[in-house]
């Protein structure tokens, strides 16, 4: 398979070759750039539950980083309306920014990060009202 891939403005044609077929065993992918509600993975297993004496957030109400990273900026603020895909901050990884977007519209109850924090994969960063 043949893809162009466009860096620093020069474009380069590059051969791409499937390795393997099977996909079966990979976990799922996610959209770059987008925040997932917990469980809303088609087809991937539930985590195993560990006794935790912490709340337990209501997952329809909450914004999860995909990636674990550092945060560089903030965009979104306690009391802000939001639409979903609006944006809500910006992670870096590995050397990249992602933005992170609301996935669901709603009023920001909370930011739990601040700029230069780290965080993990699926760890809540934001929660709605």
């Amino acid at each position: 398979m043949k893809l162009n891939i466009t860096i620093d403005g020069k474009t380069y044609e590059v051969d791409v070759e499937v390795a393997e077929a099977d996909h079966a065993g990979l976990p799922p992918a996610y959209p770059i750039g987008s925040a997932r509600l917990a469980g809303s993975v088609v087809g991937s297993p539930a985590p195993a539950a560990a006794p935790s004496t912490a709340p337990v957030a209501n997952e329809a109400k909450v914004c999860r980083s995909p990636v674990s990273g550092i945060v560089v900026k903030l965009i979104a603020q306690p009391g802000q309306s939001l639409q979903v895909g609006d944006s809500l901050m910006v992670l870096e990884a590995m050397k990249m920014e992602t933005n992170i977007t609301a996935p669901v519209a709603g009023k920001v109850a909370a930011i739990k990060v601040k700029a230069g924090d780290s965080v993990q994969a699926d760890e809540v960063v934001v929660e709605f009202e």
